[in-house]
C-alpha cells in the first residue's frame, strides 16, 4: 500500500472529522496499527517527553518516572489497534494510559510512601502562571507552610491527600491503593482538608490567589 493511500484510508476510517493539523499523528496511528514500528517509534518520539513530565510530578523520581514511561509506551504499543479518533488529541488516550500506570503504581507496593519536601516542591514553570519572583517567592513559602501542615495530619489523612492532590488519583484509585471503600476515602479527605484549614496559617489563601 502506498503513503497516499495509507493517509487517505486513515483519514476515512480512523478520522474522518480530524482536523487538518492533527493528521499526521493518525496516520502514524494507522500506520502502527498495521505493525509499522517504525511509525510507532515516531510516535514514540513525539510524546514520550510529556508523558514523562506527566508522570515525573506524579511520582517525583526520575528513573521511576522512566520506567513507567516505559511501561505506558508498551501498553499502548499492545492496545493501540482499539484507539479511534474521538474528538480528542492522541496524546488524551497517552496521558490516560500513564494516569492508570501510575495508578497502578502506586497500588502495586513497589513505592515507600513519605510526605517530602520533594513531594510537595511543585515545578514552578508548571504551575506559576506568570512566574513573576513576588509570586515564585510566595508559592515557594506557601508549598513550606502546605508541608508543614500535612505533617501533622496522620499517616492515613497524609497518604489521602497525597494520592488525591498530589498524584491526582480519583477517589475510587485512591481507595483501591489504600484498600478502603470510597465512602471511606472521601470521609478521610474531608476530614483531612477540614484539619489542613485549621492548620494553614491565616492568609495561606490569599497568598494563592
Amino acid at each position: 500500500m502506498s503513503p497516499t493511500a495509507v493517509t487517505t484510508e486513515a483519514r476515512t476510517t480512523l478520522a474522518g472529522s480530524v482536523p487538518e493539523e492533527q493528521s499526521y499523528v493518525w496516520n502514524l496511528v494507522e500506520r502502527a496499527q498495521q505493525g509499522d514500528t517504525e511509525a510507532f517509534g515516531k510516535i514514540y518520539a513525539q510524546y514520550a517527553p510529556a508523558v514523562f513530565r506527566f508522570i515525573y510530578f506524579r511520582v517525583r523520581h526520575s528513573p521511576t518516572a522512566e520506567d513507567l514511561t516505559s511501561d505506558t509506551f508498551l501498553r499502548a504499543l499492545k492496545r493501540i489497534g482499539s484507539v479511534r479518533w474521538q474528538g480528542r488529541d492522541f496524546a488524551a488516550w497517552l496521558i490516560t494510559i500513564a494516569r492508570h500506570i501510575v495508578a497502578d503504581y502506586y497500588k502495586s507496593g513497589r513505592y515507600r510512601f513519605e510526605v517530602s519536601g520533594e513531594v510537595l516542591d511543585f515545578d514552578q514553570e508548571e504551575f506559576s502562571l506568570d512566574g513573576a519572583p513576588d509570586r515564585v517567592a510566595m508559592d515557594h513559602v506557601n508549598n513550606l507552610a502546605l508541608l508543614a501542615a500535612v505533617k501533622k495530619l496522620n499517616p492515613s489523612q497524609q497518604r489521602c491527600i497525597a494520592l488525591r492532590f498530589l498524584v491526582g488519583l480519583s477517589t475510587a484509585e485512591t481507595a483501591q491503593s489504600m484498600g478502603k471503600s470510597e465512602g471511606a476515602v472521601k470521609a478521610l479527605q474531608c476530614r483531612a482538608v477540614r484539619m489542613l484549614g485549621r492548620l494553614l496559617p491565616d492568609g495561606f489563601e490569599e497568598g494563592r490567589s
